[in-house]
């Protein structure tokens, strides 16, 4: 660092009627301010310090904002491994549970700010029409209500190679809830949940039979527990239940006290689709799009699991009207099929073997029980987003192994 020169003396107005002793004194004490408010290199314990405390105060920041609007809950109980064969196998008691993960999350206070100036940019009188009062004609840019005048999607049936692409910026309105977002060209409702168009066979020593009961139990799981409208607004999810082995014993008995009492620990939104009706009001059309494939135990003969990977997407309004905004929910739950000669199975029943989610467009609360969706009257309440940036219709990624905090959704 350069050698400081000492600051010039101050030119004494030649007409100043100041004693020199007065002067000499205001000289002394200017030139002792400077040097004390002078710039200085900090010592190298004053930098270790200050980098501790930033490191502290960032960590501090992670741990409380980073966690209040993120991805993510804590993650659920793992569903109970299923019981050994009944010949030779362990007891109940004995049992190791698989590891399950799940991700929550996504606010997307950001992204509403986004797309209202994207809006009012691209279509003034659509915008104009979304807001309370209707000032526009309604028009928009897209059909969203109905997808009448939009050709739908051909059923998945693998997965995608990439995200969809961007649609035209445009709002949701009751008449067009699904305006401006890949949705519009989805399927509606249960039939979305379909069965593979092939036959199911045997794998890997698990007979036909077996396999396409998986299948139906899969597909019917996944109907009762995101579909049905008297279990999304709050409703005990019955059918989903009763679909359980009742050989998942304290998994059952978890998930039931979780739906009377949810907790951090024990939340039902792991695992069903619940909202509050006090809240918001759901809208009839739900838009769906997945499916269901079946794949080998590796290393485990008589095993078979069913994968069911679907994502489905809600309008919700508050109650009486007003803004619609929509919830992207993701659900991958795997069912097992097993060979009944070696590994116990109740008949009529499966085994929900493990789970995996993303809810894009929620709070991220923990242990509340519910989603609770955010509108544009909402901006500014609340902690601030953190994270990355994801979009919650790109399909074309696994959920395995990521970032279990809050981020921000790109899109709705």
């Amino acid at each position: 660092m350069p050698e400081q020169q000492p600051p010039e003396e101050p030119a004494r107005p030649e007409s100043s009627p100041l004693p020199d002793d007065v002067w000499g004194r205001f000289v002394e004490d200017s030139e002792r301010d400077i040097r004390g408010s002078a710039p200085k290199e900090p010592s190298a314990r004053a930098r270790t310090v200050t980098e501790r405390l930033r490191a502290m105060d960032e960590a501090q920041a992670r741990s409380n904002g980073g966690k209040k609007r993120g991805w993510g809950r804590n993650r659920p109980a793992a569903p109970p491994a299923r019981p050994e064969g009944w010949r030779t196998g362990p007891a109940w008691q004995d049992m190791d549970g698989r590891a399950t993960r799940r991700r929550k999350g996504w606010s997307v206070v950001g992204v509403l700010v986004a797309a209202a100036v994207a809006v009012v940019a691209v279509d003034p009188s659509g915008a104009l029409s979304w807001l309370p009062g209707g000032l526009g004609d309604g028009s928009g840019t897209s059909d969203g209500a109905t997808g009448a005048s939009i050709a739908p999607l051909v059923p998945e049936t693998a997965r995608p190679s990439s995200a969809p692409p961007a649609e035209l910026a445009d709002m949701p309105t009751r008449e067009r809830p699904f305006a401006g977002s890949p949705a519009a060209r989805w399927e509606s409702g249960t039939e979305a949940v379909r069965l593979p168009e092939e036959k199911a066979k045997a794998v890997n020593g698990v007979s036909a039979a077996a396999v396409e009961a998986a299948l139906e139990g899969a597909r019917d799981f996944l109907i009762a527990s995101n579909l049905d409208r008297e279990v999304v607004m709050g409703a005990e999810p019955k059918k989903a239940l009763a679909l359980l082995d009742p050989l998942m014993g304290d998994y059952l008995t978890d998930l039931r006290a979780g739906l009377r009492e949810p907790t951090v620990e024990n939340d039902p939104v792991w695992l069903f689709t619940r909202f509050d009706p006090d809240e918001v009001e759901l809208m009839d059309d739900v838009r769906v799009r997945g499916r269901l494939a079946v794949e080998p135990v590796r290393g485990t003969a008589g095993k078979a699991v069913v994968k069911g990977d679907y994502t489905f997407v809600y309008a919700l309004h508050r109650p009486g009207g007003g803004e619609v905004a929509r919830v992207i929910v993701r659900r991958v739950i795997e069912v097992e099929a097993v060979d009944p000669a070696r590994f116990q199975a109740t008949d009529g029943h499966i085994w929900l073997a493990d789970i995996n989610g993303e809810i894009s467009n929620d709070d991220c609360r923990d242990g509340d029980g519910v989603i609770r969706p955010y509108f544009l009257a909402d901006l500014g309440v609340g902690p601030t987003t953190t994270g990355e940036a994801r979009d919650p219709y790109d399909r074309s990624q696994e959920l395995d192994g990521a970032a279990e905090e809050c981020g921000v959704a790109s899109r709705t």
